[in-house]
């Protein structure tokens, strides 16, 4: 086909007005007009040519009083349907959404602690009963992103540095999925979804290269280089809750002062003994991290011990990477808020050559399940109107999807 052929001027055409659609929702001919850049006739002609596909429909009205009132358009959600999932030990959290971005249904699910049949049969069932709220099966979708704690490795599709996750090592977590299933699966790091979600909606969407860092139980990091997630030769790029790192809280706590992992550090029993040390009493980690915002120098002096234990383990990384970016995210690091970023700061500071900024992420809510759901939609974009997927978008395992 040549370069400037009337079909593949068409082809561009129609996909820019689609993403127009995706972008900014239903929209009438002269906006849509504006946006993509083509004459009325043309773009009358386009909006007739994607009618007859069934891949725009009209959506009401827009105006009223003394003028006309304008049709809208929209692209037809009903092509396409996609899941986004939540794993974590104890639950599952599903969100099915159509191609347009609309979510339809969510469900939640316990997940048993137990053998791997029985952690499967329970997230089918999970699957099929969000697929059936949406009137659909688990095959009628067409892709599912699961976002998990741990890392898939490239070679096997099985997941690694995941001990708190019982029942899913061993095997290749995507392509048993698509097995049970019957449809599309990526498995994707958890951390490495929420740096996807602070990319498109959060912090990060002018910045290249940054690190997100969850400073929480089972604490893992998400790098970004040159706008794209480095996953590692074997999935595990990030997965610092391993990583011995020496403790430099003031505090007394009975640690290994040369040095425990990160993970045991800042996991939510060691924060609270740290809490303890300072006079805080608190019974999570995270209300400990609340507590002490309100409790004066006991408060401030705990902070500063907490924030010397993140800074510790994040200064190696911000070494090796010289990021423009660190970000806190989580439940904890939403708790501290600016106190607690400005103490981290401060420690990385003192620790690096680099002046790196530290911020604090603005997605909260379900950041994993919102970067799951907006890769699930990048990939069947790509597949169906050819819009080209996101950089970021996620290994789906050895065998690619199915």
């Amino acid at each position: 086909m040549r370069v400037g052929s009337p079909r593949l001027l068409r082809e561009i055409n129609d996909r820019a007005a689609v993403e127009a659609l995706l972008r900014n929702g239903p929209l009438t001919r002269s906006e849509l007009e504006g946006l993509i850049g083509l004459s009325k006739p043309a773009t009358a002609q386009l909006l007739t040519r994607l009618e007859e596909s069934h891949t725009v429909l009209r959506n009401g009205l827009r105006g009223g009083g003394r003028g006309p009132r304008a049709q809208l358009w929209s692209v037809n959600g009903a092509l396409a349907h996609v899941a986004a999932v939540d794993l974590r030990p104890d639950a599952v959290d599903v969100v099915v959404a159509d191609i347009a971005g609309t979510l339809i249904t969510e469900h939640r699910a316990p997940m048993p602690s137990g053998s791997t049949a029985d952690v499967l049969e329970a997230f089918t069932d999970a699957m099929s009963k969000a697929a059936g709220q949406a009137g659909l099966t688990p095959g009628d979708l067409h892709h599912v992103v699961v976002g998990s704690p741990g890392a898939v490795d490239p070679a096997t599709g099985g997941l690694g540095f995941a001990p708190h996750l019982p029942g899913w090592e061993g095997f290749d977590v995507p392509g048993r999925l698509r097995e049970l299933l019957g449809t599309s699966v990526t498995v994707e790091n958890d951390v490495n979804l929420v740096a996807i979600e602070e990319m498109i909606a959060g912090r990060a969407t002018a910045v290249r290269n940054f690190v997100l860092v969850w400073p929480a139980d089972a604490i893992g990091a998400a790098v970004v280089i040159n706008g794209v997630l480095l996953r590692g030769a074997t999935g595990g790029a990030g997965e610092i809750d391993f990583m011995p790192v020496p403790d430099r809280a003031v505090a007394t706590t009975d640690t290994d002062r040369h040095g425990e992992t990160f993970g045991e550090l800042l996991s939510s029993s060691s924060i609270v003994k740290l809490a303890r040390a300072h006079g805080l009493s608190a019974r999570t980690g995270h209300a400990a991290v609340r507590k002490a915002l309100g409790s004066g120098t006991a408060g401030r002096e705990f902070l500063g011990d907490f924030a010397r234990r993140i800074a510790t383990g994040v200064a190696g990384v911000v070494s090796v990477l010289d990021p423009e970016l660190v970000l806190l995210s989580g439940d904890i690091a939403q708790a501290g808020g600016e106190a607690l970023v400005d103490l981290v700061s401060a420690e990385l500071r003192r620790l690096v050559v680099p002046r790196t900024p530290v911020r604090l992420a603005l997605v909260t809510g379900k950041p994993v399940r919102s970067g799951a759901l907006h890769t699930a939609l990048s990939v069947v974009r790509e597949e169906v109107f050819g819009l080209p997927a996101a950089t970021t978008e996620p290994f789906r395992g050895p065998h690619g999807a199915v």
